[in-house]
């Protein structure tokens, strides 16, 4: 073999200018690892993770959750109602047979107006907890049917809205309500607004029964709306209250929220913090999909469970 030839062959070997000095045909390896996060950005990631859960879980439980929690709550407090009436062991006061103060949403009445198809169990107190599961008495007025007058507090949107509806009741409508001492018809006399007149005060002897909710657009809450009935018939006497209209507590009047279980959010946050920073790491060890896969039904766990303390502190009429 010549020197000449040797030279052309060393020359088509040689790498040729600006290929990297790679052959024709082969490929450059490229590095697909992605780099790993700052610890700021991996902080400013976990928080909107705990933001945009929170907020997802917040709109799926007021809209959708709640509404079925409400529901399946009427069902067992209408077995339960139901059965003490049987028995004669329907509350009839403040306190039990035993003289025990009544706990908080025990039921202590169903309500029908037909005109609305509204069919409620009642339960006693009106604390943001106990409208999660419908209705609720106001512990410093007598139940619906005894002299004086009954107030009954209801959601207007979340968890059902059971009396969304009670603003297109008109006069004369009938209400309909059943307590250990009977069954006692409301006829309405007018349904009342911000800046609209008070009602005089019931005549000595005689019964009422008023309705609250909040008005304005649903979750936007603007005043309150009363519809006020007269009981039609003779009242019944009651026990004496428990408590003083004085003495109820800030979270049992309309349109205050309940911030005694701040703590039990407070854990809640906690733990939805840890499933976000579980999320980061899953993703940045296995992948994307594979930690939405695992980590989605425990973080829709913790965020509807976070959401529904949350939901406390929103006002009880809302």
């Amino acid at each position: 073999m010549t020197v000449a030839t040797l030279t052309l062959r060393a020359r088509s070997l040689r790498p040729r200018r600006g290929d990297g000095g790679r052959r024709r045909g082969q490929t450059v390896a490229r590095d697909t690892q992605v780099p790993p996060l700052s610890p700021r950005l991996q902080l400013v990631r976990s928080v909107l993770v705990v933001v945009l859960v929170l907020s997802l879980s917040l709109l799926a439980h007021l809209g959708f959750v709640s509404g079925l929690q409400q529901r399946a709550a009427q069902g067992r407090a209408y077995d339960s109602f139901r059965a003490e009436l049987a028995r004669g062991t329907a509350p009839i006061g403040p306190v039990d047979a035993d003289g025990v103060e009544l706990p908080r949403g025990t039921p202590v009445a169903y309500l029908e107006i037909r005109a609305i198809g509204m069919e409620l169990v009642i339960g006693e107190g009106t604390t943001a907890e106990v409208l999660f599961d419908g209705p609720g008495h106001r512990r410093d007025t007598p139940l619906p049917g005894q002299i004086g007058t009954s107030l009954v507090f209801g959601r207007s949107a979340a968890y059902g809205g059971p009396f969304d509806r009670i603003d297109e009741l008109v006069a004369d409508d009938k209400i309909t309500v059943t307590t250990g001492q009977g069954v006692f018809e409301f006829r309405v006399v007018g349904v009342r607004r911000e800046g609209d007149p008070l009602l005089n005060p019931a005549a000595a002897g005689a019964a009422r029964l008023t309705l609250l909710t909040s008005g304005g657009p649903n979750f936007l809450p603007g005043g309150i709306v009363r519809v006020d009935a007269e009981l039609v018939g003779q009242a019944v006497v009651g026990s004496a209250r428990a408590v003083s209209s004085a003495g109820l507590p800030a979270d049992e009047r309309p349109m205050s929220n309940q911030p005694d279980t701040l703590w039990a959010l407070a854990l809640w946050l906690q733990a939805l913090i840890v499933m976000s920073v579980g999320v980061i790491w899953g993703w940045l060890r296995w992948g994307r999909a594979q930690a939405w896969i695992v980590f989605t039904p425990v973080l829709a766990l913790v965020g509807l469970s976070a959401a529904g303390e949350l939901a406390k502190l929103l006002p009880n009429l809302l």
